[in-house]
Parts: structure tokens; sequence; C-alpha cells
């Protein structure tokens, strides 16, 4: 069988000196490897097609014969690595907590533990008639998080 540690060393130095992050490395059963990566910029398939024979070359050559893809993480695929959170610094976001709250917020910082949104809610002010937005921020742990990602729009 293909030791994913051993896939992960190759992906890893085939990225080296680059803007490249490694998201998931997955070795299946059946010889599949399959490889995502992400960037701070876009992602071409270009870059993918460079780094899938920049792997293959890395590759011991007495490994088993296996069937490998790299793909990029995709825009709204869920966050499995820092890359994504500091790539989507200043983005709206989607997120579903441990508690199950659902929302949408901006990515405004990132620290260590816990990351800072920012978001509108309607509430009704002591006085008034109807709510109204109001906009509040929060710090939130990355261990409340159970998925993010990039919130995609249509206008």
């Amino acid at each position: 069988m293909i030791d994913k540690q051993t896939v992960l060393s190759a992906v890893e130095e085939a990225i080296k000196d680059t803007d490249l992050f490694v998201v998931d490395v997955n070795v299946s059963a059946d010889k599949s490897i399959s490889v995502e990566i992400d960037s701070p910029e876009s992602l071409d398939i270009e870059t993918c097609t460079r780094l899938t024979r920049r792997i293959e070359e890395l590759l011991p050559a007495e490994l088993e014969e296996y069937d490998l893809e790299v793909g990029s993480a995709g825009l709204t695929a869920p966050f499995k690595v820092r890359g994504q959170w500091e790539k989507n610094l200043g983005n709206e976001i989607e997120l579903l907590t441990n508690d199950g709250r659902k929302f949408s917020a901006v990515l405004v910082s990132l620290g260590d533990d816990a990351f800072t949104v920012k978001y509108q809610v309607k509430e009704k002010q002591p006085g008034e008639k109807r709510p109204r937005l109001v906009e509040k921020q929060e710090d939130i742990l990355f261990s409340n998080v159970k998925k993010a990602n990039y919130l995609l729009k249509f206008k």
C-alpha cells in the first residue's frame, strides 16, 4: 500500500519555494492518490499539471502503480487548514458552529486559537417599533467551528 506520509513529503517538496499550500492528501485502498492544494492567489490547471508531474518525479520509483489527481481545494470547499482562513481574511464566510448556529460574516482577523468575525443581525431596540440591522463583532474559537467556507454570492 502507498504510504500517505510518503506522498505528503513529495507534495511538500514539490511546492516548497512557492505560495502553494497543502489542503489535504488522501490515499485510497484502490491506489488512488488525491492531493488538494490552494494558494493565496488563483490556481490554474497548468499549475496543477506541473505539480502533478513534479510529484510523480519525487515519488519513489518502486511504488506500485497508482492514479494521482492534483487539484484545487475549490472556491467554496470547507476550510481544512489555516492557509484557507488566511486567504479569506476580509471576505464573507459561512459558519456552522458546534452549538448549531449558522450564519454569514466577514472574517476580520485570525489569532492562534480564535478568529474575529463581523456580521449584521436584526434587533429591536428599546422604544423602537421595528427591528433594525445592528453590526456585531464576535470572537470564535476554532475548536467551536463545525464547518466554515467562503461564501459565494451572485449579485
